[in-house]
């Protein structure tokens, strides 16, 4: 009898594949809360849909920091590799490809007339993402070349959901959290800010992947990170409705204005590859 031959199974590594996980189980509750919206208003012009919409929003930055840790756990422990990013892609195209086209285009770009608009730009965002998620795992899968940097080609696709989903919480809680409100203009506004992230992703504009932040050194840039880090947290805190978008919007700011920056400002601002390198020799 002959013996089958099955190709090599990859090893999993659980602790940042857990992680990875509770990005993909925070997408599908997402997803879950936004259907359940639907059901409760026609529109999101109840009470109910706002809290399911909020509740919606909140898994989706609960996914984000589950995606912030993930790839960095997995580097920690020296672990990383072709699963764990294959996993995350198929993860974060639920989180932050499917859950907010639809938590964005039932919310807000559906009240836009025509209709044909809001379709075609949720449509628009959902593929970017998933082209997005395709072009970084291809370009993963290189060998690296000597004096590559690690930085991203193209918005990250969780900074883009972020940006967009605050964004929208951000003027729908302002202009009425009790549900008894209309959009107007603003809904443009989000329209464009969806618009113009998808294109993002698909740019190559380059934003900092901060993946060689070393908590193992204390150096000045490192304190003063840390306490721009708990800053950061206090105004969460203090002001829950507002800090999200500005902290998204930041970083998607960043990467336009980032050419015309000197190299020494980005060195302040960034953790630079290559600096940690000669350190370490």
């Amino acid at each position: 009898m002959d013996k089958k031959i099955f190709p090599d199974e990859p090893e999993i590594p659980i602790l940042p594949n857990l992680f990875t996980a509770g990005n993909l189980v925070c997408g599908f509750f997402a997803i879950l809360t936004i259907f359940e919206g639907i059901n409760l208003s026609e529109g999101a012009t109840s009470k109910a849909a706002f809290d399911c919409y909020q509740n919606a929003t909140f898994l989706i930055f609960a996914a984000c920091l589950f995606d912030l840790f993930d790839g960095r756990v997995a580097r920690m422990r020296g672990v990383d590799g072709p699963f764990g990013r294959e996993f995350d892609s198929l993860a974060d195209i639920v989180s932050f490809g499917i859950a907010p086209a639809l938590l964005v285009a039932k919310a807000v770009l559906f009240q836009i007339t025509p209709s044909e608009i809001g379709w075609g730009i949720g449509i628009l965002y959902l593929l970017c993402a998933a082209l997005r998620l395709a072009r970084f795992n291809c370009m993963a899968a290189e060998p690296k070349k000597e004096g590559q940097s690690s930085d991203f080609v193209g918005l990250p696709v969780p900074m883009a959901a972020g940006a967009v989903v605050s964004t929208m919480y951000l003027i729908m809680y302002l202009m009425g959290p009790d549900g008894n409100f209309d959009l107007g203009f603003f809904k443009y506004i989000i329209a464009l800010a969806m618009a113009g992230v998808s294109i993002l992703m698909m740019s190559r504009v380059i934003y900092p992947s901060f993946k060689h932040v070393n908590f193992n050194r204390t150096k000045r840039g490192t304190m003063y990170g840390m306490v721009g880090v708990v800053l950061t947290i206090i105004c969460i805190v203090k002001f829950p409705w507002v800090m999200p978008a500005v902290i998204f919007s930041i970083y998607l700011l960043y990467g336009l204005i980032r050419p015309w920056l000197t190299r020494r400002w980005q060195k302040r601002l960034e953790i630079n590859e290559d600096e940690e390198n000669e350190q370490d020799e």
